[in-house]
C-alpha cells in the first residue's frame, strides 16, 4: 500500500498520514523531564513549546528531508509540503526535491504550499512599504546578542527564510527536479484523488499551491 506524507508538518500533522519534521522540539519531546527545565530557563519559544506538545500528542518523525526522507523509492502516493521549502537555499531545495522524487512511485503527485512572493511584490506595488515588504519575506533575521538568545538560537536553528517563490519559479523547480504537468492551483484546488485529510485552503491569504506528477515512464 502506498504511503501518505507530510513533509515538514509543524505543530499540525495530518492525521493518518506520516508526518515529518526537522525541528529539534521533535527530539526534545521524547525527554519531558527536560522540557520544563527549558522552559523555566527562557530557551524555548511558543512556537517550540506548540510542536513539542503536538509531538507528544501525536507520532512525528524527525528527518531533515534536504539529506533524506527516510522511506523507500516508490512507495510514496502523496507527498505534501507546506511552507517548508523557502526555509531551505536553492542548493537543499534541489536536494529535497530529489529525494522526493525518489520515494514517490510512478504516477505519484507532489503538493507544494509556500509563501508567494508575488503577492508580496503586488501589495507592496499598492502601498510602497519597503520596510513591510522586506519584513513579510523573513528573508532577514535579527542577529542573536545576548548569550540567552544565542543559546535559543542554537536550540532552534536558523527559522527564518532563504529563498521565495511565485508560482511559475515553484512549478520551474518542480520540473527541473524531474516532475512532470507542474501547475500552479488556486485554493481548494488539486488533482489529487481523495484528497481527504489535506487543508486545500492552508493559509490561503498568503500562499501558492504548485502539483507536479512522477512521470508514469
Amino acid at each position: 500500500m502506498s504511503l501518505r506524507v507530510n513533509i515538514g508538518c509543524g505543530p499540525n500533522p495530518i492525521p493518518g498520514w506520516l508526518n515529518f519534521d526537522n525541528s529539534l522540539s521533535v527530539r526534545l519531546a521524547a525527554y519531558p523531564v527536560v522540557v520544563p527545565l527549558l522552559d523555566r530557563l527562557g530557551l524555548l519559544e511558543e512556537g517550540q513549546k506548540r510542536m513539542i506538545r503536538a509531538s507528544q500528542e501525536t507520532p512525528i518523525l524527525w528527518t531533515d528531508a534536504a539529506r533524506s526522507i527516510p522511506l523507500p523509492a516508490g512507495s510514496v502516493e502523496i507527498l505534501y509540503c507546506s511552507h517548508m521549502i523557502e526555509h531551505l537555499d536553492r542548493e537543499q531545495a534541489q536536494s529535497f526535491l530529489k529525494e522526493a522524487y525518489r520515494v514517490l512511485r510512478k504516477g505519484g503527485v507532489i503538493r507544494l504550499a509556500t509563501p508567494d512572493l508575488r503577492k508580496m511584490a503586488e501589495e507592496y506595488v499598492r502601498h510602497g512599504d519597503a520596510d513591510e515588504l522586506v519584513a513579510k519575506t523573513l528573508l532577514a533575521a535579527p542577529r542573536p546578542k545576548s548569550l540567552r538568545e544565542k543559546v535559543k538560537f542554537l536550540l532552534a536553528g536558523y527559522r527564518h527564510h532563504l529563498w521565495m517563490y511565485d508560482g511559475p519559479s515553484l512549478a520551474r523547480l518542480l520540473l527541473a527536479a524531474g516532475f512532470s504537468d507542474a501547475h500552479v492551483f488556486g485554493p481548494g484546488q488539486t488533482l489529487i484523488n481523495d484528497p481527504a485529510g489535506l487543508d486545500l485552503y492552508e493559509r490561503m491569504d498568503e500562499s501558492v499551491y504548485v502539483e507536479g506528477h512522477k512521470g508514469a515512464s
